[in-house]
């Protein structure tokens, strides 16, 4: 699953996200309930005498291959679902304070926002996820270890930046995504993410970082992000139309209207 917190696939407004809404994905009280359907075969993907006879091990890594067929095919129910079991099998394949079940709950935490644009949910589980980070991550982890530490938590922070942007709590958004923007730098120097994951990902905290700024009425430093936005995108024009949008909805707020139309001109012709 791409990433993409700025923007979710249904995006209700803050005042739509109620618990009522997640019926038997989420909860607010804890985390996401298992129960009796989560180790039981899903859309009769095999049948129950079949799942009965699998080892947790092998449900898992058929529930995680679902997760992202169904991702990819926008089926964004059926993954969170799936996703939901995930975590249950995670948590029963290698227990508790284990690296693979803070990164169960960052995925899931991902999918809420991305997907459902569910804060409370996604901040839930980024949360319970930060917080199993340090029962994993001993000082003497190997490189490879390391670097999955640092991939999940800047899934956490991305996440949470996101739930942050949603909910219009714009100071722990900025901190979010300025945190998510070190630990990319860290995660880059140690060759721990390859190029083109590279750049979405800057574009992503770039594009964030945007809209941050822009509704604290930090113009210079809103517009400041959109040119880095613009110059990441070098080369993809076609992709730059809605940058261009988004500096001249900031000039406009601040009433350079022929800088805007300047800004609008640039958008069209993409």
């Amino acid at each position: 699953m791409d990433d993409d917190h700025c923007r979710t696939k249904e995006r209700p407004k803050s005042s739509d996200i109620t618990e009522s809404s997640t019926e038997s994905i989420g909860s607010t009280s804890g985390a996401s309930p298992v129960c009796d359907g989560v180790l039981s075969p899903p859309q009769r993907g095999f049948t129950r005498k079949e799942s009965v006879l699998m080892r947790p091990e092998e449900k898992l890594k058929y529930f995680d291959s679902q997760a992202q067929a169904q991702a990819d095919n926008q089926q964004f129910d059926a993954c969170i679902q799936s996703l939901v079991r995930c975590v249950a099998l995670t948590k029963l394949v290698y227990g508790e304070g284990h690296l693979k079940l803070a990164q169960a709950h960052a995925r899931l935490a991902k999918a809420y926002l991305q997907f459902k644009g569910w804060a409370s949910q996604a901040l839930q589980h980024s949360t319970l996820a930060r917080e199993l980070l340090p029962f994993c991550s001993p000082v003497s982890s190997s490189r490879d270890e390391r670097i999955q530490v640092l991939t999940c938590l800047l899934s956490i922070h991305l996440t949470q930046g996101g739930v942050a942007l949603l909910t219009d709590n714009l100071e722990e958004a900025q901190s979010s995504y300025v945190t998510a923007e070190e630990i990319h730098e860290e995660l880059h120097q140690q060759g721990g993410i390859n190029q083109e994951e590279r750049i979405r990902t800057e574009l992503d905290i770039s594009t964030c970082l945007s809209r941050v700024y822009q509704r604290q009425g930090r113009s210079e430093e809103a517009l400041g992000q959109c040119e880095k936005s613009l110059h990441l995108l070098e080369g993809k024009p076609e992709e730059t139309c809605s940058v261009y949008k988004d500096m001249a909805a900031i000039e406009q707020n601040q009433g350079h209207l022929d800088k805007a139309i300047e800004h609008l001109s640039k958008a069209r012709d993409k």
